[in-house]
């Protein structure tokens, strides 16, 4: 597991560009005597495997396998030989337990009953790997009862498993807001309509939404994360036009809701009491990660028979990051859970940080886990 994560990371791939990431998964599936099928969604590989004991009831466990644009940092002698690119969230690692535990699987049919599918997905990095996933069949094809996944948590003990009750990760949406006005020198303001000013103020009014329109038992966040408008050698020239792009996340269908019709409400009604037009667009990308009660359960009973009661936890608070494992949670049952990788190596080195680096060290637990997933579902 250690060889394949290493080699994995020396070689990251982006969303939908995993050909040799899947190549390997396909190659080492294959040795073990699995069922595969390839390019599921352009880059994806699913691995069909029948226990010993016939039963029609079957599972899904699925990895990630993409990288990111970035460069490493981290100077490890298996460091990305991709100028531009890194596993930077771990994704290599999830890869290399999942092909860990579908090995010793393969290895101990004898210990369950029924299907296991083993699901290598590409582009979880906000390009729609699961959906595209989900279009090209994949429950269709491969059906499942229940979808898990794990991934990992630096700063959660090492080999420490945790399985959040409810919410695990926030939806993940953007919004962008064109405010449109009458441009005019900066020295004749009262000739223009100033969309700057309408901007302005709805940068400020939009945090109401979450500091006073939210019950405070509830999460939401609103932000503003790029603004253009007129041009930098130019300061005496009021713009016609401002542009304001951000994120919005909720941990529940309802708090998402509300935030996308008020950001649009907001900038409507800024824009017309400043005489200005507004544009907003709202755009829907990830929902909120939620498990089902009865998989993650499953997922907490097999922690605790595979790592013992001192490394499995039934709870862990939600994180308002995003995770596109979201969207087979709306088409099947299913949970995720939270595979500890302890202290980084470097003080920065957390997810999406150029000195992120797995800790092999998780490897075998987090193989473990997954195997003892299978046998709490398929092994009665």
């Amino acid at each position: 597991m250690i060889a394949w994560r290493r080699d994995l990371h020396a070689h990251p791939e982006l969303g939908f560009e995993e050909h040799r990431t899947a190549a390997l998964v396909a190659r080492e599936l294959r040795a073990a005597g699995i069922t595969v099928e390839e390019g599921i969604a352009g880059t994806g590989v699913v691995g069909t495997l029948q226990g010993v004991r016939p039963a029609n009831r079957a599972i899904g466990l699925r990895a990630d396998m993409d990288a990111l644009a970035m460069s490493e940092a981290t100077g490890a002698p298996y460091a990305s030989q991709m100028p531009g690119k890194m596993h930077a969230c771990g994704h290599d690692g999830h890869t290399a337990t999942l092909l860990g535990a579908a090995k010793w699987l393969a290895a101990n049919r004898d210990r369950f009953a029924g299907t296991v599918r083993l699901i290598f997905q590409p582009a979880e990095e906000s390009r729609g790997g699961a959906q595209r996933m989900l279009e090209d069949g994949l429950f269709e094809r491969f059906p499942v009862d229940a979808v898990y996944a794990i991934h990992n948590l630096p700063g959660l003990p090492l080999g420490t498993v945790a399985v959040p009750k409810g919410a695990v990760l926030a939806s993940s949406d953007t919004w962008e807001v064109r405010f449109r006005g009458r441009g005019t020198h900066g020295a004749k303001p009262h000739l223009g309509t100033d969309a700057t000013l309408a901007a302005a103020a709805f940068i400020q009014a939009v945090q109401t939404v979450v500091s006073r329109e939210l019950d405070p038992m509830e999460a939401g966040v609103v932000s503003v994360g790029h603004m253009a408008a007129g041009h930098p050698e130019a300061p005496n020239v009021i713009p016609a036009e401002v542009l304001l792009r951000g994120t919005a996340r909720a941990l529940s269908a309802p708090v998402r809701d509300l935030l996308e019709a008020r950001i649009t409400a907001m900038a409507n009604g800024i824009a017309a009491l400043h005489g200005v037009e507004a544009a907003p667009v709202y755009s829907r990308r990830l929902p909120p990660t939620v498990n089902h009660a009865a998989q993650a359960a499953v997922m907490h009973r097999a922690a605790l028979a595979t790592l013992g009661a001192e490394h499995a936890r039934d709870d862990h608070p939600p994180i308002t990051a995003g995770e596109d494992f979201a969207c087979m949670l709306e088409a099947r049952p299913g949970a995720y859970a939270w595979l500890g990788t302890g202290a980084p190596a470097h003080p920065e080195g957390f997810h999406h940080n150029p000195h992120f680096d797995f800790n092999d060290a998780a490897l075998v637990p987090g193989a473990a886990f997954l195997c003892g997933v299978v046998e709490a579902e398929l092994g009665a």
